[in-house]
């Protein structure tokens, strides 16, 4: 695997707002004071069509943003000015684009099919044999019965996009698959229902350390052991790891035992041996259509040109309404059954790869990066959330997903119900109710001129508030795999142009480094005084508590 350091791009030295394309997009962005997006529709009956791009069965409706074909050039500019067709393609080429640790994030390798590396086709021989034997009955607990029940320990990436592939496009037959994330309750609510001797566990930890997981595990292998005696808990366990030594010594069998590699960080690892769950309850094929669907989108990264290139043309937009803009925080809305853990797993993606305040080379940045990702199922939004998206005093940009056709077994009426919704709420985001048309509607309701007046700034909506939408030919396992890469892109083009480094999360590390310090307090008999007042007060408190009630 090539892992040559990545070339030093002028571009990226420069400060970027002191950017020429950065300082002539800050003087566009005036020329927006008096703009509103329903003015725009109504001026230019094409704009669906000049600011709408498709690829690997995904159509983006971006029309709905704050932008003219000025603005995609001016945005288009930034782009080269910084370098981007070359930081696209060390990303491919597996380049150490991952600064701070020395490494690739060579995530596109694992989908690359016939062309990916040797040791990632030979993990997916592996994956598929023992997922294809799960499903039909041949692996067997201690008792000699077939496994029924898989169940995933795993936290973070280990979990988020496994279960969301899963939720998606579980297949018939075979085992059904739980994730377990947290210790204590989840872990006992999962184990509840299941038979011991026929459950299997798959422990997922890059470093067969994380303490939630190895918490888990313990209590799953003392579940065991309870049903199955102490010879019995081998047979029960798999492990996806990149110590293989420590998953030997836990009592995972070796050929149960699947790679990791440091080329691929937690956030994009669903494509790795991480995956190996969802290939379970997906079953192989459906799991290599996923692979192929994201590798479809690599290539339109990598070939298309950025104007008509779906993850470059996201990135901008959301740039443009980030920084220039200062909307800071952004809604996933998915009006497709299957897609609900999409949110989650893309505030990891985004929030972890973006969410840093210094350069790549460790500067202080002098502009915003990143946008709080929240969201849920469209539906249920509508009738909680999307009162503040419609008159909430901070517009917030939003991505609406949804599918054209139905899945098997969900009916056309049905169908259309999900798409006339979707349609509809971005659609009044853009170009929201005027006091005069809400005073008009009243008026026509019998509402007296008084009551109209007093009424119309209460159900008036400013609209102008941006949306992009993202309409699949269907959700299937190829549109998911598509749709999920778009998003990593995305995520890395703008990491590119703000210029941090988007594969480490040092945050997330001297969290778990400091939770690691507390731990032994609570088993201490004197009080804590090494932390800070709140952090000892808090510990103390606790321990107090739990002394006098027990």
């Amino acid at each position: 695997m090539p892992v040559m350091p990545a070339g030093r791009n002028k571009s990226r030295t420069t400060s970027l707002t002191r950017a020429p394309a950065w300082r002539a997009l800050a003087a566009h962005r005036k020329t927006w004071q008096d703009r509103h997006l329903r003015e725009l529709f109504a001026t230019d009956p094409q704009r669906f069509s000049r600011f709408s791009a498709e690829a690997c069965g995904l159509l983006l409706d971006y029309s709905k943003n704050l932008v003219t074909a000025e603005t995609l050039e001016l945005l288009l500019a930034l782009a080269r000015e910084r370098g981007l067709p070359d930081r696209i393609g060390e990303l491919l080429a597996g380049k150490r684009v991952n600064s701070t640790e020395k490494r690739a994030a060579w995530h596109s390798a694992l989908r690359a099919g016939h062309a990916a590396p040797r040791e990632v086709r030979r993990t997916l021989d592996a994956m598929r044999s023992f997922a294809g034997a799960l499903r039909a009955g041949a692996v067997k607990g201690a008792g000699g019965r077939p496994v029924t029940d898989v169940v995933s320990l795993g936290i973070g990436g280990s979990a988020l996009g496994p279960a969301l592939a899963a939720e998606a496009w579980a297949a018939e037959g075979g085992p059904r698959v739980h994730f377990v994330t947290t210790p204590g309750e989840m872990l006992a609510r999962a184990l509840a229902p299941l038979d011991a001797e026929t459950t299997l566990f798959i422990v997922q930890s890059k470093s067969f350390s994380t303490q939630e997981t190895l918490i888990n595990a313990r209590a799953a292998r003392a579940w065991l052991e309870n049903s199955c005696g102490s010879a019995g808990p081998g047979a029960h366990f798999a492990a996806v790891t990149a110590q293989a030594e420590a998953a030997l010594s836990f009592g995972v069998p070796q050929e149960r035992i699947f790679p990791m590699w440091d080329w691929v960080g937690g956030r994009y690892s669903l494509w790795s041996a991480v995956g190996l769950p969802a290939m379970i309850a997906m079953g192989g094929d459906r799991f290599d259509d996923m692979l192929a669907g994201a590798a479809a989108m690599d290539a339109h990264f990598s070939e298309a040109p950025p104007e008509h290139n779906l993850p470059v043309l996201m990135a901008l937009t959301g740039l443009w309404h980030a920084s220039f803009f200062g909307m800071d925080t952004r809604a996933v809305i998915p009006y497709a059954p299957g897609l609900s853990l999409l949110p989650a797993w893309l505030q990891q993606l985004e929030m972890e790869s973006l969410g840093k305040s210094v350069s790549s080379r460790g500067k202080p940045l002098r502009h915003d990066s990143g946008a709080v990702l929240w969201g849920g199922a469209g539906i249920e939004g509508q009738h909680a959330y999307f009162q503040m998206l419609h008159q909430g005093t901070r517009p917030v940009p939003v991505d609406f997903i949804t599918c054209r056709a139905p899945r098997a077994g969900t009916g056309s009426d049905t169908h259309a119900v999900m798409l006339a919704n979707c349609f509809a709420q971005s659609a009044l985001l853009m170009q929201g109710v005027t006091a005069a048309e809400t005073a008009a509607a009243l008026r026509a309701a019998g509402a007296g001129e008084r009551e109209a007046a007093r009424l119309a700034p209460h159900q008036a909506l400013p609209g102008n508030r941006p949306s992009s939408t993202l309409l699949l030919d269907a959700l299937t396992p190829h549109s998911l795999g598509a749709l999920l890469a778009l998003y990593e892109h995305r995520t890395f083009v703008q990491s590119a142009i703000w210029d941090i480094n988007a594969f480490d999360q040092w945050g997330v590390e001297h969290g778990k480094q400091l939770a690691s310090s507390l731990l032994p307090e609570f088993a201490s008999a004197t009080p804590a005084t090494t932390h800070d007042a709140s952090t000892n007060g808090l510990v103390n408190y606790v321990k107090k508590m739990n002394t006098e009630k027990p």
